[in-house]
């Protein structure tokens, strides 16, 4: 049976499951993306390539190998986007979450099965049909569980909403000795710079008291606020417009003092390294075109 242990962000990585993008499908009609930044790449024919993604995702997958991390893949299903693992599915303390998705995506999970079966039955948990919730708004992180979610009374209008109140509300129940703090975010189905698509896109806890973190990413100050006090301002690193749509927020940590990083996030990977992180860094450019990047292809099953 496969052990299940996530109670953070950033204690030592022992198994993961990582997406993959060997038979993504054709390039979507735009009326299908279900973000804004696929859509953008999809009407300047720039959309990328899965031979271009499965190199970018087997350097992720080496440096795992590096750090002797055992690596589960999803099984293949021809012709169908695979790549974001973490949407689907989310682990916290010894149980595994079977998120809410949109309709369009629900093979995915299909092809997790296999992984499931060597979970015990006890510990894999579902939610009601009207509690939405994606694996990319959900961050334990000792007593709290922090969520992104969208609290409009027109949640319904967002493609890019993924996670409800009734979700949050849900993790709550069943995790009573934790808080469940909840962040409203900024959503566009249509300006990718608009668009925290999930929370993992604006902010990110990291080892040594570290944060990530994008102002203009939460529709309620107080709560970007609590998040810096919670942290101190001295440890955030605030990241501007430009980097919260190359998804600058959206890395990896292997370990406290230990981070996967996109090669070309220079002001962060320096600023990583002042702090005294050992950086690894890895192309995942051509993945990050479709509105996630390394938290989004990565589902940490334990953690020491």
């Amino acid at each position: 049976m496969i052990r299940l242990n996530i109670q953070d962000e950033i204690a030592p990585l022992e198994r993961v499951v990582l997406g993959r993008a060997d038979s993504s499908g054709p390039v979507p009609e735009l009326k299908d993306a279900y973000d804004p930044k696929s859509a953008a790449h999809i009407k300047a024919g720039t959309y990328p390539k899965d031979e271009d993604m499965v190199q970018e995702m087997e350097a992720l997958n080496q440096v795992f190998q590096k750090y002797g991390v055992t690596v589960y893949r999803p099984e293949l299903i021809e012709d169908y986007n695979q790549i974001f693992s973490r949407d689907v599915a989310f682990v916290i303390d010894d149980k595994f979450m079977i998120a809410n998705i949109l309709e369009d995506r629900s093979r995915e999970i299909e092809a997790m099965k296999p992984i499931i079966n060597q979970i015990h039955p006890d510990k894999v948990l579902y939610f009601p049909e009207a509690a939405h919730i994606e694996g990319g708004d959900v961050m334990p992180w000792g007593d709290y569980i922090f969520v992104g979610t969208y609290y409009g009374e027109n949640y319904a209008d967002f493609i890019t909403a993924r996670t409800n109140l009734k979700g949050a509300a849900h993790l709550q129940k069943l995790f009573p000795h934790k808080k469940v703090k909840t962040f409203s975010l900024k959503k566009s189905n249509t300006i990718a710079e608009e668009n925290a698509l999930h929370l993992d896109c604006c902010f990110q806890p990291l080892g040594q008291g570290k944060a990530i973190i994008h102002k203009e990413g939460f529709l309620v100050e107080e709560e970007y606020e609590w998040l810096v006090n919670y942290f101190g301002k001295e440890n955030c690193f605030h990241i501007s417009k430009k980097e919260m749509y190359d998804m600058t927020s959206n890395i990896f940590s292997l370990a406290p003092d230990v981070v996967i990083s996109e090669k070309n996030f220079d002001r962060l990977n320096d600023w990583l390294h002042k702090n005294h992180f050992k950086v690894e860094e890895v192309p995942y450019s051509e993945i990050g075109k479709q509105g996630g990047l390394l938290r989004c292809t990565t589902l940490p099953l334990e953690r020491k």
